[in-house]
């Protein structure tokens, strides 16, 4: 493979990956790059339906760019060596096809499922063979499930492996603000991770909870005990908790960046406008804490003052609930996460909730980034791999088909 093409390969990757951000965005979405790009940059986005992408300049003068554009700007890097303006057209589709084929959506198969209660579809996504054990990604409330496929690609290989986009704030704009602010109950997220199970058949799973995911998969563990099921029966077969974010704990330490958010989420949850009021704060208080590499995907749920607000309604409520009057009552085999340096999720909630589950380990990491921990890497991945496969036959089995 040339330099030539594999710098093309790198730029159709990176218009992907900022599709689920550029979509939000008021189009065209303007980008940082030599002018002469325009032509391949349109090709490429119209190839795969993505939002317009408009070269505005050279990439040191990123110009009146809004602050999203200019996370779009840096994830593309136009300005990198290598680009051909004048590459054939040819060459530019047949590049952008194999990406497509071989990305995220197209490693995973992207169906809608009805929600509970009815409204907007949630965007579910599975990857594997349904033959194998099921395991659901619970992600952190807003957050794109493409920040998920290092995970979900670990784990299809001997696992059909669920995951979904927050109700409310994902799929066509329209469609959604007619229907009004998501439900921020936890229930309502508990039934929706309960929903895609059951439109993809899978009535027992282990649930792999990130940051805040945590909370949810907490929630449909607490309702299957309400529920008077048993291990034979239970929907949540085992779960674990990576980096929880369990600010609502009263008992326990929070960051200051929790306390923070906390306050912030509090404020935007109030109204729309409100949210819009503190939407300028949040962007740029965001943009200092995620790395360059993910921010793309993890401003998403602060794109636009109305996805704020939204956002602000359900992650609000997950960060102000105690969990712990749910936690002796969930006899399910736990693995609890997190690291000694975790500045965004305080370790001492992960080491609370630990000490209070009659069934849990804790692993508690001497370093770990919270947002990289969305890259999974050499140190976690063979962690949950191996929590899994030292589970009981009956935790790992994928029970009763619901189609």
């Amino acid at each position: 493979m040339t330099s030539e093409t594999t710098e093309l390969r790198r730029l159709a990757q990176a218009v992907l990956s900022a599709r689920p951000l550029a979509d939000v965005l008021e189009p065209p979405v303007r980008v940082a790059g030599p002018a002469e790009l325009s032509s391949l940059l349109g090709r490429m986005t119209g190839r795969l339906g993505a939002p317009e992408l408009r070269p505005v300049g050279d990439p040191g003068d990123p110009g009146e760019l809004g602050v999203f554009e200019r996370v779009i700007s840096e994830h593309l890097a136009l300005g990198r060596p290598g680009l051909d303006p004048d590459v054939p057209p040819e060459t530019v589709d047949r590049t952008v096809d194999d990406v497509a084929a071989n990305g995220f959506e197209g490693f995973c198969a992207r169906e809608q499922v009805a929600a509970p209660g009815g409204g907007p579809a949630l965007t579910a996504y599975a990857a594997g063979r349904r033959e194998d054990p099921a395991v659901v990604v619970v992600m952190p409330c807003g957050m794109p499930a493409r920040l998920a496929e290092e995970w979900m690609r670990f784990l299809a290989v001997d696992h059909f492996v669920l995951t979904w986009e927050t109700r409310g704030l994902f799929g066509d704009v329209g469609d959604v603000t007619a229907a009004g602010p998501p439900p921020a109950e936890i229930g309502a997220q508990a039934g929706d991770l309960l929903a895609v199970m059951d439109h993809f058949g899978v009535g027992q799973a282990h649930l792999m909870c990130l940051c805040g995911g945590a909370v949810i998969g907490l929630a449909a563990a607490h309702q299957d005990v309400a529920e008077g099921r048993d291990a034979s029966s239970s929907r949540v077969g085992s779960l674990s908790l990576w980096h929880g974010d369990f600010a609502g704990i009263p008992a326990a330490e929070k960051t200051s960046h929790q306390q923070n958010l906390v306050a912030l989420m509090e404020m935007g949850a109030a109204g729309p406008d409100r949210a819009a009021a503190i939407h300028p704060v949040l962007c740029q208080t965001m943009l200092s804490e995620v790395p360059p590499d993910l921010a793309h995907l993890v401003v998403y749920p602060y794109a636009t003052p109305e996805l704020l607000y939204r956002y602000c309604r359900v992650n609000g409520t997950i960060m102000t609930t105690d969990v712990t009057p749910w936690l002796s009552g969930i006899g399910r085999p736990v693995l609890v996460v997190t690291s000694t340096d975790d500045r965004t999720a305080h370790p001492d909630g992960s080491k609370t909730v630990a000490q209070a589950l009659p069934d849990a380990i804790l692993h508690v990491r001497p370093h770990g980034d919270h947002i990289s921990l969305f890259k999974g890497g050499a140190d976690l991945m063979p962690l949950l791999g191996d929590f899994i496969d030292s589970l009981p036959d009956l935790c790992r089995t994928s029970g009763p088909t619901f189609l």
